[in-house]
């Protein structure tokens, strides 16, 4: 019997602060500097995704929908803009195109839907980003994975906790921290805030199957997770989901 598998799911967070001051205009989701995501914005998308997968019902061939959630809404627009700006300032360009039929191909989602191609185009500029040196884990962060790991019935549980660090403690786990530190530490800086409704958000980085998360970084205060982002791979490989590398097995 083998266990699922750890999937990569995003590469990218920023530190949200809480609103403060004149920063708590009615219907604003996020502020990004001066760019305001509304929540009219949020329920536009939404809607637009109902009322698409409403008129085209999935086929056995197409993948099941998975709506996303508000906070999922808010944290991708976010991210984009966040992303956006960061590349601007680093002079960093995408080193792979990920576009929205991909992202359609894993959710179920229309393809022609602005979330969809939100997704697509920050996972296209998150390409760009440097993820840093790989961080070896610490006997913390080790720790927090595995009880994610049994958490999720991912570890059986004849397998022990040395063994199982010893499987999972790979590169996939390694870049996932070392991408963790590294935009936490260039984006933490960044003007940006979130409505407290959508506090507090961990943006995960890695998950096991079943949204589960492994590693995460917190946006805003620590607490209940992000819905799972999916992530597509660039256009440079056949489409689909992260190439999963880290499994545990008896």
């Amino acid at each position: 019997m083998r266990a699922r598998r750890l999937v990569a799911v995003a590469s990218v967070a920023v530190g949200l602060v809480a609103l403060t001051g004149c920063r708590t205009e009615p219907g604003v989701a996020a502020y990004i500097g001066d760019h305001r995501v509304t929540e009219d914005q949020v329920t536009s998308i939404l809607d637009e995704m109902r009322d698409g997968l409403a008129a085209s019902p999935a086929t056995a061939e197409q993948a099941p929908a998975m709506l996303p959630g508000r906070d999922q809404v808010v944290a991708t627009l976010v991210l984009l803009d966040v992303c956006r700006g960061l590349s601007a300032d680093k002079g960093y360009q995408p080193q792979g195109q990920v576009r929205p039929a991909q992202v359609a191909q894993q959710t179920g989602l229309p393809a022609d839907a602005a979330y969809p191609q939100r997704v697509a185009e920050f996972y296209t500029c998150l390409s760009g980003v440097p993820a840093g040196e790989q961080a070896a884990p610490t006997q913390e962060e080790l720790a927090t994975v595995i009880a994610a790991g049994r958490s999720a019935g991912a570890i059986p549980p004849d397998v022990s906790d040395a063994d199982a660090a010893g499987q999972l403690d790979g590169s996939q786990l390694r870049s996932a921290l070392a991408t963790r530190k590294v935009l936490a530490d260039a984006i933490g800086g960044y003007d940006v805030s979130v409505n407290p409704r959508y506090r507090p958000l961990l943006f995960p980085l890695l998950s096991f199957k079943g949204d589960v998360a492994a590693v995460s970084v917190p946006l805003g205060e620590s607490g209940s997770a992000v819905t799972e982002i999916s992530t597509p791979e660039p256009e440079s490989t056949e489409p689909g989901t992260a190439d999963p590398s880290a499994s545990v097995a008896p």
